[in-house]
């Protein structure tokens, strides 16, 4: 019964992906550890293949409608690739199976990874909250970035590959707003983009994790199979709905949802 719940997840996650170009990776790595007890480092590892996968199949749909700016793509895309290996590679690595003891509470390894991304989850549910009803579709373009919004968008690229490395989040409520406000980009365009920015960085994130893990490709494959599902629907659906209208109800949801994992790894 509680895979059964996983599987029909994983459709949410997709969901998410094709209406909003985001959020996916935010339900990915609560669905592996609560609900088929994959362990918190592996499974950051499966949600880089589940979300870099089924963000492919978004980015591809978006790349035929001409609404994929590749120069921009790599702009933002290259450092985030290098951050994600450096991360991947000699952050984790580095950190100890149980960081500190206090009483009977023990922080180890998993608790930190779980407690920093519920942490993540309730900063992006505030910025999904708070966003307004309708994204500025109307952001005039832009002939020209300034040297600052470039440098910008590199450290944010920087910053998007360190989380997406840690917590296997795409960073698509990060990415999204920096390709908008700082690069003039229409919101399909952002959304488009997002999406072949967050495939390439956790495509590769998964890559440089195989000698870390044993992968369960049964169940890895299975779960991206109904996200896939789930971003055709969204897309489908995003054709109808404006997927920013929702961003704030699916934002009470990861609150929710941050708020519950942090308590139960810290307190409970």
């Amino acid at each position: 019964m509680v895979e059964i719940l996983g599987y029909l997840a994983a459709i949410l996650i997709g969901l998410s992906l094709g209406l909003i170009g985001g959020g996916g990776s935010i339900l990915t790595v609560p669905v592996l550890v609560y609900l088929f007890a994959i362990e918190p480092v592996v499974a950051t590892a499966y949600s880089l293949f589940i979300v870099g996968l089924t963000s492919s199949v978004g980015a591809f749909n978006y790349f035929k409608q001409g609404l994929v700016k590749l120069k921009t793509a790599l702009l933002f895309g290259i450092p985030s690739i290098f951050s994600v290996f450096l991360t991947r590679n000699y952050l984790i690595p580095t950190i100890p199976e149980e960081i500190f003891s206090v009483g009977s509470f023990t922080l180890t390894k998993g608790v930190f990874l779980m407690a920093l991304f519920a942490v993540l989850m309730i900063l992006a549910s505030y910025k999904m909250i708070t966003s307004k009803n309708k994204p500025k579709e109307t952001v005039k373009k832009q002939t020209s970035q300034s040297t600052k919004e470039y440098v910008l968008i590199i450290l944010q690229g920087l910053f998007v590959g360190m989380i997406t490395g840690l917590v296997g989040a795409g960073g698509g409520f990060i990415i999204i707003p920096a390709l908008v406000f700082l690069l003039g980009l229409e919101m399909k365009e952002a959304i488009g983009t997002s999406l072949t920015i967050i495939t390439l960085n956790s495509l590769f994130g998964f890559l440089v994790s195989q000698s870390h893990i044993q992968t369960d490709w049964t169940l890895l494959l299975g779960l991206s199979a109904m996200a896939i599902i789930g971003i055709f629907i969204g897309m489908r659906l995003a054709k109808n709905i404006d997927g920013a209208k929702l961003k704030p109800l699916f934002g009470w949801f990861v609150l929710l949802m941050g708020s519950y994992i942090l308590l139960k790894e810290l307190v409970f």
